[in-house]
This record gives C-alpha cells, structure tokens and sequence, in this order.
C-alpha cells in the first residue's frame, strides 16, 4: 500500500519561492520543469520511502529521523511517519545547510 505524500507548509512555500526565482532570473518553462521534477520525486518517494539517505549534517548529530533525496542541485528532506511521507524541506544544496536545517527542522 503506497504512503501518502503530504508537503508542509515551509516546502510548499520553498517549492513557489524556487519557481519564482527560476521564472524572474531565467524562464518560466524551465521553473515548470523543476517543479514538475520536484513532483515526481516525491510520487517516487510513495512506493519506496526508505530509499532516502540521511543528510549528513544531521547524521553528524546522531539524527535519523529525516531523510533526502535530490533533484540536483535541489535537496528534497522528508520524514516517514506512519503510512505518511511528510516533505519538510526543498532547498539549494548549494545554501549554508547546516544553519537551514537547524532552523527549520531542529528549532521548530
């Protein structure tokens, strides 16, 4: 039985902010495709939950309760509870991680 998918609120503002800047800064059809992407891999993540990895940064801590998958240079971070995939995260991997998801995962 597939899990249900479900963003949070904080990912689905990341998703609108990263289609707002591929669309000002270069084209609206390639922000489609990031998120059409971005969708496709969280309908992947449904059937097979587990085949994220740890995000280092919150491996380093002994945290191992998210995981990621990318959609280079994205990272896509969840949390499986239940039968449900919760996305909390999409962001630059290129961005200061460390300070992100402490504020967003570990403060909140």
């Amino acid at each position: 039985m597939p899990f249900a998918v479900l963003l949070t609120h904080g990912a689905a503002r990341d998703l609108e902010e990263i289609y707002d800047y591929i669309a000002l800064h270069d084209a609206d059809h390639k922000a489609d495709y990031v998120v059409e992407q971005s969708q496709k891999a969280f309908s992947r993540l449904s059937v097979s939950p587990e085949r994220g990895v740890y995000p280092k940064e919150l491996l380093s801590l002994g945290i191992r309760e998210y995981r990621e998958v990318f959609f280079k240079p994205y990272r896509i971070i969840y949390r499986v509870m239940d039968k449900h995939i919760y996305i909390l995260l999409i962001v630059d991997g290129r961005r200061d991680m460390r300070s992100l998801l402490q504020r967003r995962l570990l403060d909140a």
